[in-house]
C-alpha cells in the first residue's frame, strides 16, 4: 500500500494558488483514477483506492501546511506503510521553473517548512517526493506572499498540463518505481 500526500493549505481563498499545487496534483490523479476523497480523518481529506493497479490512500492534509507532519505522521501509523518507500509528497518549489517537476527519494526540506515538518514528524528525511516548480520569487517580493499568490493565467495552463504530468510520473513511480520516474520526469516542464 501506498500513501500519496499533496501538500496545501484547506480553505477557498487558497484554492489554485502556488503553495496548494500538491492538493492539484492529487485531486488530478483521484479524478483519473476515479478515487473520491470524501472521508476526514488522520486531519487529513483522505481517500482510497487503485492508483495504477495499486492499493492507495490519497490524502490532502487540513492541519495547513506548517503542520502536515502531523497528519502524514498519523497516516503512516494508522496504514502501517513504510514511509521510505511508501510515502509520496507532492509539494510546491520555489527554485523550479513554473511547470518543472523534480522527484527525490530522500533530501533536504530545501527551506520548504511543510516538508521540514514532515521530515520532523517522521525523524528522517527518506520518503518519496515529487516537487512541482512554482517559480522564482520575484525580487523584493515577500515569499510567503508569493507563494500565497495565485497564478497568472499562462502559468496555471502550465501548472494544469504539469499536474497531468506529475500523475503520470507517481503511477510510474507505483509501477516501475522511483528510479524510472526520475529518470523519465526530472527537468521536464
Amino acid at each position: 500500500m501506498y500513501i500519496i500526500v499533496g501538500l496545501g493549505n484547506p480553505g477557498k481563498q487558497y484554492d489554485n494558488t502556488r503553495h496548494n499545487v500538491g492538493f492539484d496534483v492529487v485531486g488530478t490523479l483521484a479524478e483519473q483514477e476515479h478515487v473520491a476523497i470524501l472521508e476526514k480523518k488522520h486531519k487529513a481529506a483522505v481517500g482510497k483506492g487503485l492508483v495504477a493497479g495499486q492499493k492507495c490512500i490519497l490524502a490532502k492534509p487540513m492541519t495547513f501546511m506548517n503542520l502536515s507532519g502531523e497528519s502524514v505522521r498519523e497516516l503512516v501509523d494508522y496504514y502501517k506503510v513504510d514511509a521510505t518507500s511508501g510515502l509520496i509528497v507532492v509539494s510546491d518549489d520555489v527554485s523550479l521553473d513554473v511547470g518543472q517537476i523534480r522527484i527525490r527519494k530522500k533530501g533536504s526540506a530545501g527551506g520548504h517548512n511543510g516538508l521540514k515538518n514532515i521530515i520532523a514528524a517522521l525523524g528522517h528525511d527518506t520518503f518519496i517526493r515529487v516537487r512541482m516548480g512554482v517559480g522564482q520569487k520575484p525580487e523584493g517580493r515577500d515569499l510567503v506572499d508569493y507563494v500565497l499568490g495565485h497564478f497568472t493565467p499562462s502559468e496555471r495552463k502550465t501548472m494544469d498540463e504539469a499536474a497531468q504530468r506529475a500523475a503520470e510520473a507517481i503511477r510510474t513511480i507505483l509501477t516501475q518505481g522511483p528510479d524510472a520516474a526520475m529518470n523519465q520526469f526530472n527537468g521536464k516542464a
